[in-house]
């Protein structure tokens, strides 16, 4: 069984960047949520071996190449 969940008066920046978060991960914003409450309970998603993994997905090697897209992402803002 499913059930319809709403979730009212979400501030625009944090629906803006669910909005963005949803289309780095190629999902509908609907989508990105389910990902985001499926995570949350089941305790994944913010783990060392997560953070690395997303690391060697995006190819990174050094600290300042991290730094450079979080300096970008800042300035995006």
């Amino acid at each position: 069984m499913t059930v319809n969940l709403s979730i009212k008066n979400a501030p625009d920046d944090l629906v803006e960047r669910l909005r963005r978060r949803a289309q780095a991960n190629h999902r509908s914003l609907q989508g990105e949520c389910l990902a985001i409450l499926e995570a949350a309970v089941a305790g994944t998603g913010n783990g060392v071996r997560d953070v690395l993994a997303e690391l060697r997905r995006r190819g990174l090697k050094t600290p300042r190449e991290a730094a450079t897209i979080v300096r970008a992402d800042r300035e995006r803002r």
